[in-house]
C-alpha cells in the first residue's frame, strides 16, 4: 500500500544538457541509456516528496523508444506522469523532448520499498 498522496496524475520533470559525458561516442548524440536515466529521474522526482520515512522508490521496468537524436549543447527535458498504482508498484508514462521535438516516449515502472532494518 502506498501513501495517500501517491495517485495517478502525479508528475515529475528532470532536465540535462547534452555533453560529452552523456552521448554515444560513435555518433556524438544523446545516448539511449542517458535518456532512460533522465526519464527514471523524472519519475523518481515526481514521487519522492510523497514517500513516507524509510521508503524509497526503485526502478523495476523500462519500456521506451528513442525516436530522434539530440546534439551536444541541446537541453533535454524528461516528463513523467503517474498513470497507475497497484499495491507498491507505480507505472509512469514518460517522454523526453529536445525543445519542442519529442525524442523519446514509453513507460517506466517503479516499486516503493522499505529501507534499512
Amino acid at each position: 500500500m502506498v501513501s495517500e498522496g501517491i495517485s495517478p496524475g502525479l508528475k515529475g520533470e528532470k532536465q540535462t544538457l547534452v555533453c560529452e559525458h552523456n552521448v554515444a561516442g560513435h555518433v556524438s548524440k544523446f545516448s539511449t541509456p542517458s535518456m532512460i536515466l533522465l526519464m527514471e529521474q523524472a519519475a523518481s522526482a515526481g514521487v519522492n516528496d510523497h514517500l513516507q520515512e524509510g521508503e524509497v522508490s526503485v526502478g523495476i521496468e523500462v519500456n521506451v523508444r528513442h525516436l530522434a537524436a539530440a546534439d551536444i549543447g541541446a537541453t533535454i527535458v524528461a516528463h513523467a506522469e503517474l498513470i497507475s498504482v497497484e499495491r507498491n508498484r507505480l507505472t509512469f508514462q514518460v517522454d523526453a523532448y529536445d525543445a519542442d521535438r519529442k525524442i523519446g516516449e514509453g513507460t517506466h515502472k517503479r516499486a516503493i520499498i522499505k529501507t534499512g532494518g
